[in-house]
C-alpha cells in the first residue's frame, strides 16, 4: 500500500475510496461463489418475503434508514456529512459491483474454478475493505457505524459487537425463512472476526491512524 498522507482530507478520501473498490471486489467475488448470500440480505429477504414487499430494495432502503436513526438518536446528534456519506459508500459500492458484472469480471474469477476459494477470498476482502473505510473515518458503513458506538459508549470490543450484528441478522433470517446458508455463516465468522485485526495490522505496518474509532465528533469533524 502507498504511503497515504492521512492528516489531510485528500489522503483520507483517498484510502475511504480504496476501501469502497476493494469492497465491491469482494461482494462481486462472493456473488459469483453461488454459495448463498450475506447475513443483513438473508435478512432482509426473509423480512420482505414474511411481509410481501412488493421490492426488496424498500426494505434494503428501510433497514438502512432505521439503523442510521437509531446511531443519531444514540449519539444525540444529526451529523449531515457523516449520514451522507454513508450513502456515497452504498452508492459507489452498488456502482462498482454492476460495473464489474458489465464487464463480466467472473471470466477470471471462473478461473479459480472453486466456489469455496471465491467466497472465502470475496470476504476477506471486504473484511480488510471494511478497516480500511473504518480507519477512514468517512463514509462508515450503518451496521458498522453502530457497531463503533457500542465500543465507545460501552466499551465493548469492536469484534464482540460487529459479530453481534452478524448474528442477530442470522437468527431473523432463519426466523423470517431467509435465504441462510454455509456462506452466510461464513460472512459472521470471517467479516466480523478479521475487521479489527485488519485494522490493527494496518495501524503496525502502514502507521495508518484510525479515525473511525477516535471518538464521534472527530469523526463528525473530520473532513472540516
Amino acid at each position: 500500500m502507498p504511503n497515504v498522507p492521512m492528516t489531510n482530507p485528500r489522503g483520507r478520501l483517498s484510502l475511504w475510496f480504496l476501501g469502497c473498490c476493494l469492497f465491491s471486489i469482494g461482494v462481486k467475488l462472493f456473488i459469483d461463489s453461488h454459495l448463498g448470500t450475506d447475513p443483513l440480505h438473508a435478512m432482509i429477504i426473509g423480512i420482505v418475503n414474511t411481509l410481501d414487499f412488493p421490492y426488496a430494495k424498500i426494505g434494503v432502503i428501510e433497514l438502512v434508514v432505521v439503523s442510521l436513526l437509531c446511531w443519531c438518536i444514540w449519539n444525540r446528534s444529526f451529523p449531515i456529512l457523516t449520514l451522507a456519506s454513508v450513502f456515497c459508500t452504498m452508492v459507489i459500492v452498488g456502482f462498482m459491483v454492476d460495473l464489474w458484472n458489465y464487464v463480466r469480471i467472473e471470466r477470471l474469477s471462473n478461473l479459480v474454478g472453486n466456489s469455496w476459494i471465491l467466497a472465502v477470498g470475496g470476504l476477506v476482502v471486504d473484511a480488510y475493505a471494511s478497516a480500511l473505510i473504518i480507519m477512514s473515518g468517512f463514509g462508515i458503513r450503518n451496521m458498522d457505524l453502530l457497531a463503533i458506538t457500542f465500543v465507545q459508549k460501552l466499551r465493548w470490543p469492536f469484534i464482540a459487537a460487529k459479530m453481534m450484528f452478524e448474528t442477530a441478522f442470522v437468527a431473523v433470517a432463519l426466523a423470517t425463512h431467509g435465504p441462510v446458508g454455509i456462506a452466510t455463516l461464513m460472512f459472521v465468522v470471517i467479516v466480523g472476526a478479521l475487521i479489527q485485526p485488519f485494522m490493527t495490522w494496518n495501524a503496525l505496518i502502514f502507521h495508518l491512524p484510525n479515525y473511525g474509532m477516535a471518538g464521534n465528533a472527530q469523526v463528525r469533524g473530520a473532513l472540516k
